[in-house]
């Protein structure tokens, strides 16, 4: 699925980027060698981060 579609970042690459040390939405357009363009999945990368590191941290518990 992708989550942005003008620069075609797909789900997966969100999640490497997260898994990689991104913490917000320009760490993964930074991994991705792009820039934000209209900006609408941006709330969908920070849900990902925040999920990502709530699942971190029920891991580590």
């Amino acid at each position: 699925m992708y989550v942005c579609n003008c620069n075609g970042i797909r789900e997966r690459e969100v999640r490497a980027a997260i898994d990689a040390g991104a913490r917000k939405p320009a760490h993964i357009f930074a991994h991705a060698k792009c820039e934000a363009q209209c900006a609408r999945c941006v709330c969908d990368m920070r849900r990902m981060i925040q999920d990502n590191r709530q699942a971190m941290a029920l891991a580590a518990e």
